[in-house]
């Protein structure tokens, strides 16, 4: 597994429904793409969003990220949309995972 952390920051003058489309068209085009698992989006309170994408593997992970019609909304959403963000990705990441099972 290969996971992608994305943390960012809107500006406060964006355009919020053109930005909801692009995201929207993006997550549906990413659920199409080779080794895509999963993806989940996180608003904290402070208006920090955490993003958090799974792919099967790393070359899965770079191929969307270079993908023809991801890469100019990546560089809209630098123009247009993004205050800061940081982007951590994970080959191999450690997972311990818990489920409760009552009896």
């Amino acid at each position: 597994m290969f996971l992608v952390v994305f943390r960012n920051r809107k500006r406060a003058d964006i355009d919020a429904v053109a930005y909801e489309g692009d995201a929207d068209r993006m997550l549906a085009l990413a659920r199409t793409q080779p080794g895509f698992l999963d993806f989940r989006s996180y608003t904290a309170e402070d208006g920090e969003v955490v993003a958090i994408s799974e792919w099967a593997d790393e070359a899965s992970a770079r191929a969307w990220g270079r993908h023809g019609e991801h890469a100019p909304i990546q560089q809209r959403g630098r123009a247009e949309f993004y205050e800061d963000y940081t982007l951590f990705a994970c080959a191999d990441p450690r997972i311990h995972r818990f489920e409760r099972h009552d009896s």
